[in-house]
């Protein structure tokens, strides 16, 4: 079996293609750090987004049920009034 190249100056040079071949190289891996970058910020902002509707349901929750505790203990005499 022969190696592809005999050095590896002759394997950065790429046949004379070197430049071209690590540009593209380069940019297949900056796109793909972009990506990687990117999903795991919207991964956060989804999380951060989550907890922030979870605790507004909290309290909506305990508003409402603070709200049936007050109904709850207002006198008889005072709902016939109103």
């Amino acid at each position: 079996m022969n190696p592809a190249f005999n050095s590896w100056a002759a394997f950065f040079a790429m046949g004379g293609y070197g430049f071209y071949v690590w540009l593209a190289v380069a940019a297949a891996l900056l796109s793909l750090l972009g990506l990687w970058g990117h999903t795991r910020w919207q991964y956060h902002q989804l999380l951060a987004d989550i907890q922030r509707r979870e605790a507004r349901e909290q309290r909506i929750r305990q508003v409402n049920q603070s709200q049936r505790d007050q109904v709850k203990n207002v006198p008889r005499s005072q709902e016939k009034q109103s």
